[in-house]
């Protein structure tokens, strides 16, 4: 229901588009390998991999593809993180349609979009050398993992998950709860439900 929403926004603004979906990480995946894209709009949040690890392979296989985020989770928890890892912008659900359509336009002139409460925030957060927060510490792959973690799921239940050993999900696991300052997985899943890392 959300894609057909975001195709009826898009298809009225940009009325000879050509649009595809994907409902999972590998759908995504492929469907940006077998065609050529002008964007892809990207959740966070989906079956298979994450996201962040989609984001990733486009980075590396379509490297001038811009992507925009737009997602459920709340900015001031992913936007940065995003950014970082290369996107060219990041929105939530909750935006209204003409800036999602003014996002992709902006996006496909080769700008950046970030929000203009979250154009503050990153200007506050440069301008006064605050500390970060801890999860900002962790790789994107120790991210994945803290909210897999916080969501309830076991380590052989990541492992199987992200196709990697239970002794990989424990290294990465160990390394989370050293990075952060934590001491048990309890301590990982309060601070990732305080800090809506999880939904």
């Amino acid at each position: 229901m959300v894609r057909q929403g975001l195709k009826q926004i898009l298809a009225d603004e940009f009325s000879r588009a050509v649009f595809g979906e994907a409902g999972t990480a590998h759908d995504a995946i492929t469907k940006i390998w077998e065609q050529e894209w002008d964007v892809v709009v990207l959740d966070i949040t989906m079956p298979g991999r994450s996201g962040l690890e989609v984001l990733a392979e486009i980075r590396r296989s379509r490297p001038r593809l811009p992507v925009l985020v737009l997602s459920m989770h709340p900015e001031d928890q992913f936007a940065m993180r995003v950014l970082k890892s290369g996107a060219a912008g990041y929105m939530t659900k909750e935006s209204a349609p003409d800036a999602l359509v003014g996002a992709i336009k902006k996006v496909l002139a080769g700008g950046r979009y970030v929000s203009p409460a979250l154009a503050e925030h990153m200007a506050l957060y440069l301008g006064t050398g605050v500390h970060q927060p801890p999860h900002e510490r962790l790789s994107d792959r120790e991210f994945l993992v803290l909210r897999l973690i916080a969501s309830g799921k076991t380590v052989s239940q990541i492992a199987g998950d992200l196709a990697l050993s239970v002794k990989t999900i424990s290294t990465y696991r160990a390394r989370i709860l050293d990075k952060m300052l934590m001491r048990s997985n309890a301590e990982l899943t309060h601070y990732a439900i305080q800090n809506r890392l999880v939904e």
